[in-house]
């Protein structure tokens, strides 16, 4: 199983994109992921970030979206995040990658005004659009598991119950390990979601709030979870984890920071034979 990083770590942390990728491929990662916005980043630049990787022979395998606005109750908010996310599996495509990673919104006003069901079939259509265009496209869409109250997919059984309403093949589930433990959801009850997983992310945390620390800084158990990918086969369906890191607190010592992440992963997932 290739193991991966998300720049995001590197540019929260205010290094430029060239020095982080750099610093990915000299730490020893497998691959990168890319967080990016089509509408903030220039076509000269997707380009050179493309070229820059293939020169470090390190393959972009997933962008990541956050698309607030897809189950808006504003048609027109709807109809712009839709073209929004087809910019965005452009730039997937352009960067010789594999998936689209894409957080939903929550259910807004507590639930109160707008019907739930609403919102959430405004998803399930947005990702019947959004898996065909990306399978047209070669692509994959992998969607992100939230462990906040009114996120959408906050839990196993709403991502398998969204998936089934997809239903397009396109449309896959991410694992987000930190996620998991903080949603009390077991690595058993992954088997809800077999034959179905595109994606893996892997953190620690408190196990009370949203962390997205170097695995070991925090409480996270992680081997029943990468036992079970392990028991699952995803190690041998190419399927990649790419580690975490989001706002360091010691921005100045980033390199540090990555580099535990990546020894303290590495070695979690040689023990379950992942690596």
């Amino acid at each position: 199983m290739k193991l991966g990083l998300i720049n995001s770590a590197w540019a929260q942390a205010g290094r430029e994109t060239a020095y982080g990728l750099n610093q990915t491929k000299r730490i020893g990662f497998d691959s990168v992921d890319i967080f990016a916005d089509p509408l903030d980043i220039e076509e000269t630049e997707i380009k050179a970030i493309r070229k820059n990787c293939e020169s470090l022979e390190l393959p972009i395998l997933s962008v990541a979206c956050v698309a607030l606005g897809l189950i808006d109750f504003n048609p027109s908010v709807r109809r712009f995040h839709l073209e929004r996310c087809e910019r965005y599996l452009e730039m997937v495509r352009a960067l010789g990658g594999r998936n689209l990673l894409l957080v939903l919104c929550e259910y807004v006003w507590q639930r109160e005004v707008i019907p739930p069901r609403e919102q959430w079939a405004f998803g399930v259509e947005a990702l019947k659009t959004l898996g065909e265009s990306a399978r047209s496209k070669g692509l994959e869409i992998v969607m992100e598991l939230e462990p906040f109250r009114e996120s959408l997919l906050n839990d196993i059984p709403n991502m398998r119950r969204f998936l089934d309403e997809v239903d397009h093949p396109a449309v896959l589930a991410n694992l987000d390990i930190s996620h998991l433990a903080l949603a009390h959801q077991s690595a058993e009850s992954l088997e809800m979601l077999r034959g179905r997983i595109g994606h893996i992310h892997i953190s620690d945390c408190d196990g009370k709030v949203h962390g997205d620390l170097p695995p070991g800084r925090g409480v996270v158990n992680f081997d029943p979870y990468l036992a079970k990918i392990a028991e699952m086969g995803l190690g041998d369906q190419d399927v990649v984890m790419s580690i975490e890191l989001e706002y360091s607190p010691e921005p100045d010592k980033i390199e540090q920071w990555v580099e535990e992440a990546y020894a303290s992963t590495k070695s979690l997932m040689a023990r379950h034979g992942l690596k």
